[in-house]
């Protein structure tokens, strides 16, 4: 009955449980960050020694978009002039002290995004159905009968935490030591907290500003926000990203306008800058296109044509899950769409996935929903372009050429299905499933 409490009991959670969960994860997820951080001296977190690069730059006074890490690898700063003013930090750090700070980080951030992405599942092992009141201190409340929840909980999000690590494009967060993760909890956090301690769309605009990208959330704040059934506090948190960004943008104009003018009008309309385009680690629509070896001109109106499409299919989806009150549906197919649209995205760029993972689990009723979800986990735990690879090496005729880049484009058309899955099967599912009360 509607305005019902619900019967509910405590259960005092043993102080060792929490301490415990994490244990084990350590455990779980040490062999892969001792394998990384084991390889060779110029194969080690190669993006983070990148990211110190831009730092180092600035404390010694170069060109930060001239500046290259030591040989072999020789890569540039790719990033915006305020991204090297933060990485000054890691610059003044060592090499080795660096290494683990950037490490203990991504996971820190990717335990961010999996309590935020699954927090409908953990929430209701938590509390079952809604309590009549808040515990007392130090206590969870749960309905009666199901006493264990609260003590299941840490060791779920445990599990979920080493899955998660797991997942490819996770695994090379670990391996390059990258910032995609950190960008990821910082927009789900700014999209998803239910009463932030920051002015919402601050965390967007920072993210934005650090890698250009995460500014397909500008978008979703615009389309939630403005129109029909637009929100009020999406119109806010767009105006504080949109100033966050612009603030962040324009300071390194001020501090260091030499680097902040080469970037703008220089090394950001060199896409080669980045790396080959054309590499298999490149899953975005683009890099698809790319591996066709079509010609220049028809490459380019194929993407455009496939940007306009799928751009607008993924945010008016996006913007529908919003208002329908599925916030990180929403999420998931806004950052799919960084991956997709972007002219490059590399396997790290889909860490997304673990956002689309929680979309698709819910509060964890569904036994079709967890099936679904496991097996979309499966798919990005293997290394699937690397498959295609090595069908391609193999040279066999017709089914080489063939099936070998279509399965070498696996993430990009798996992030293209993952789409459809939020946008057109997720809703038609929920209509469907009837829990048992």
């Amino acid at each position: 009955m509607t305005g019902e409490a619900t019967a509910t009991t405590t259960v005092r959670r043993p102080p060792w449980v929490w301490p415990l969960a994490l244990l084990l994860v350590a455990a779980a997820v040490a062999p892969l960050v001792l394998y990384w951080l084991g390889n060779v001296d110029d194969q080690r977190l190669v993006d983070l020694d990148v990211y110190r690069t831009g730092g180092q730059a600035l404390l010694e006074g170069r060109p930060v978009y001239d500046f290259v890490t030591p040989a072999p690898q020789l890569l540039p700063f790719t990033y915006p002039p305020v991204a090297a003013m933060l990485a000054v930090p890691l610059a003044m750090m060592s090499w080795p002290v660096a290494q683990w700070v950037w490490t203990a980080g991504i996971f820190a951030t990717l335990a961010v995004t999996v309590a935020y992405a699954f927090r409908a599942a953990l929430g209701r092992l938590a509390t079952g159905r809604a309590a009549a009141g808040p515990a007392a201190p130090g206590r969870t409340a749960v309905p009666a009968g199901d006493r264990r929840g609260g003590l299941w909980l840490p060791a779920v999000f445990a599990v979920l935490m080493v899955a998660c690590t797991y997942l490819m494009p996770i695994r090379d967060q670990v391996r390059f030591g990258q910032v995609d993760i950190l960008l990821v909890a910082l927009c789900l956090a700014d999209c998803v907290a239910r009463r932030p301690v920051w002015p919402r769309g601050l965390l967007i605009g920072l993210a934005t500003a650090v890698k250009l990208t995460p500014g397909v959330f500008l978008i979703y704040l615009l389309i939630t926000g403005f129109g029909p059934g637009g929100r009020a506090e999406q119109r806010r948190a767009f105006l504080m990203a949109a100033f966050t960004a612009a603030l962040l943008t324009l300071l390194p104009f001020l501090v260091i306008p030499s680097d902040a003018a080469d970037f703008w009008f220089h090394a950001l309309l060199d896409p080669e800058r980045l790396g080959a385009n054309a590499a298999t680690t490149n899953q975005s629509m683009r890099g698809m296109l790319i591996r066709l070896y079509l010609p220049d001109a028809p490459t380019s109106l194929l993407w455009l044509v496939l940007v306009a499409a799928v751009g607008w299919y993924g945010f008016r989806h996006a913007r529908r899950a919003f208002l329908d009150g599925h916030t990180t549906a929403g999420v998931a197919l806004t950052g799919l769409m960084a991956v997709l649209l972007s002219p490059v995205a590399w396997i790290h760029h889909l860490a997304w996935v673990v956002v689309v993972l929680g979309a698709l689990a819910g509060d964890g009723r569904d036994p079709v929903r967890l099936r679904v979800a496991a097996g979309v986990w499966l798919y990005y735990v293997v290394p699937v372009p690397w498959w295609g690879v090595a069908i391609k090496a193999a040279e066999i005729p017709v089914l080489s050429p063939v099936l070998g880049k279509i399965v070498q484009n696996g993430f990009g058309l798996g992030a293209l299905a993952l789409v459809w899955l939020l946008a057109s099967w997720l809703p038609r599912r929920r209509e469907t499933f009837r829990p048992l009360a």
